[in-house]
């Protein structure tokens, strides 16, 4: 019998807040994958095997990978929608839903403004106070050694995990050049960081690090990559890392020259480290370079082929990119400076490969599940809202899911309902190229396919679904603001400006710690004119980027 096993690669993108989204798509992918196990050998029921077998993500993406490792070898409960049930009631059964929508609260961005973290330690680390973040990792890496169970078989027997790092300190390394000075080497140094890990592994294997959350190998590393990928620059405080040497010294990815590094001396690898997605936030590439070695299938021409590619790299973007708006010539100073961070940025990004290749549409090794939802007022004429703009946690730089609880459990369901619509109808092979397939047509033999046929093209499902919808279906809860949307007061914003102004004063006072005179003034000005400034400006920005988003109920008609 041929080879009956199809290896997909996940790949999560950074998504600040909107992490939310990333954990409803894998709650349901999982849930997916989890009825089809149920159900295999039965009549009619596809019998090829799909197998996650690659993880990358970058900043809240390589969080919520990092958080599906820890789910793997435990019980799962999906959370579903359900209309009976108290909308805010919490799920802490669901390692997704808890670490990505409950939080600690409905409201975190009180949480985050608070002064705490900067008089505890008389310093300033970040603008904002991320120690929440500490509490939720340790809730969603705690290993339970009774309640670990084996390896579901849709999950590669050793799942190769991987989230993107911005190494403050970088890789060194010189190239050496002929010269007639002293110095012959050409320093230099890699920002670009990984931190790798092998589930259920028990040893290390070109430098990925062996992680098992039975007895709790590495989980304090898996842990800090998590924090550390998600640490978004200046915004949350930089982390720090440490790894065994082995992981550095022996991965290509990290020691491309197989040389010495600065720490050599020791047995373990410090790094500080910011926001992965600040230089590769999609790193898709390196997904595919994994899944290639896994399936043997090199050539780019067949693992593009919808008639035998053996694997695919599966996007989970909550901000997939859109065309940029026009570019407005302004040589002032602060627009210069926001235009080259902008560019540097984008630059880091980049892929190092051709882009007539990343730009092609047809191709069977990449898919993207993004965010789309009907768009509720013209819900009839099949209008729909797609991108950033179809999420809640989309405002303010991905931070306004922070604000409010209801915005991440609307991101959380479209999540799902995005997966389930892509899963039914467009992560499918066409037709045309079944009977040729290896790994499906054997899957496909002998059953009545009809029931796994896309409602899009002539295609059939990849990964099976076995329950059937209605016309119309949108499994959306209504929210307090009394649609399918959820939206809040404009006084709701109005209630974070003490505390802004707080954590402004407490920022320039330990920032800044001049003595004396200055001091003196310094603080009359920043208690009484600065801090309060800054506070209605950011109140000003933030409500305005929520009405932008349609998150702002508008206020009432006033009857004549």
């Amino acid at each position: 019998m041929r080879e009956q096993s199809f290896h997909i690669g996940l790949c999560m993108a950074g998504a600040v807040s909107a992490g939310a989204y990333t954990a409803g798509v894998m709650d349901y992918l999982i849930e997916a994958l989890e009825e089809w196990e149920k159900r295999r050998g039965s009549k009619n029921t596809p019998s090829h095997k799909v197998l996650i077998s690659v993880i990358g993500g970058a900043s809240a993406g390589g969080m919520t990978g990092m958080v599906t490792a820890a789910s793997v070898n435990y019980p799962k409960k999906p959370v579903q929608f359900d209309a009976s049930k108290d909308l805010l009631q919490s799920h802490p059964e669901n390692k997704f839903y808890h670490s990505w929508v409950d939080l600690l609260g409905n409201d975190m961005f009180s949480k985050m403004l608070n002064q705490h973290d900067i008089e505890k330690h008389k310093r300033v680390d970040a603008l904002l106070n991320g120690s929440f973040i500490d509490q939720i990792a340790d809730r969603a890496f705690a290993n339970n050694e009774q309640e670990w169970l084996p390896t579901p078989a849709y999950f590669a027997a050793h799942l190769k995990l991987f989230t993107t790092l911005t190494n403050l300190e970088g890789l060194k390394y010189n190239i050496a050049f002929n010269s007639d000075i002293s110095k012959k080497n050409y320093n230099m140094a890699v920002h670009n960081d990984y931190a790798c890990f092998n589930l259920n592994a028990s040893d290390y294997q070109l430098g990925w690090i062996p992680l098992n959350f039975k007895d709790g190998l590495n989980c304090s590393i898996a842990k800090d990559a998590a924090m550390a990928t998600g640490a978004f620059p200046i915004g949350l405080k930089s982390r720090v890392l440490q790894r065994p040497l082995a992981s550095i010294l022996e991965n290509p990815w990290l020691n491309k020259t197989k040389s010495k590094t600065d720490q050599s001396s020791d047995e373990v690898y410090t790094t500080q480290n910011v926001d992965g997605g600040l230089i590769n936030n999609e790193p898709f590439e390196k997904v595919r370079e994994l899944l290639s070695t896994i399936t043997q299938q090199y050539d780019a021409t067949s693992q593009n082929a919808f008639d035998a590619f053996k694997s695919t790299v599966l996007m989970i973007d909550p901000f997939p990119s859109e065309l940029p708006s026009t570019f407005k010539i302004d040589q002032q100073l602060f627009s210069t400076i926001g235009y080259t961070l902008n560019a540097m940025t984008q630059q880091m990004r980049a892929k190092p490969v051709p882009l007539i290749e990343a730009m092609a549409s047809d191709k069977a090794g990449q898919f993207l599940i993004a965010p789309t939802r009907p768009h509720m007022v013209e819900l009839q004429k099949g209008k729909k809202v797609e991108g950033s703009s179809a999420i809640a946690c989309g405002a303010f730089d991905g931070f306004s899911g922070f604000m409010n609880k209801e915005f991440r459990i609307h991101d959380f369901y479209l999540g799902r309902y995005n997966c389930e619509m892509f899963l039914r109808n467009y992560f499918t092979i066409p037709a045309k190229d079944l009977a040729a397939h290896p790994i499906f047509s054997e899957g496909y033999k002998g059953i009545d396919k009809s029931a796994f046929k896309s409602f899009h093209d002539d295609a059939y499902q990849i990964i099976p679904i076995f329950s059937t919808i209605d016309k119309g279906y949108y499994p959306m809860p209504v929210f307090s603001s009394g649609d399918q949307w959820p939206s809040v007061n404009a006084n709701m914003v109005k209630q974070f400006e003490p505390a802004i102004k707080k954590r402004v004063e407490a920022i320039l006072l330990y920032a800044f710690p001049i003595a004396g005179f200055w001091g003196f003034i310094l603080r009359l000005a920043t208690k009484w004119l600065l801090s309060k400034k800054i506070g209605q400006k950011l109140v000003e920005l933030i409500t305005g980027s929520l009405e932008k988003h349609g998150l702002i109920k508008p206020p009432p008609q006033q009857s004549r």
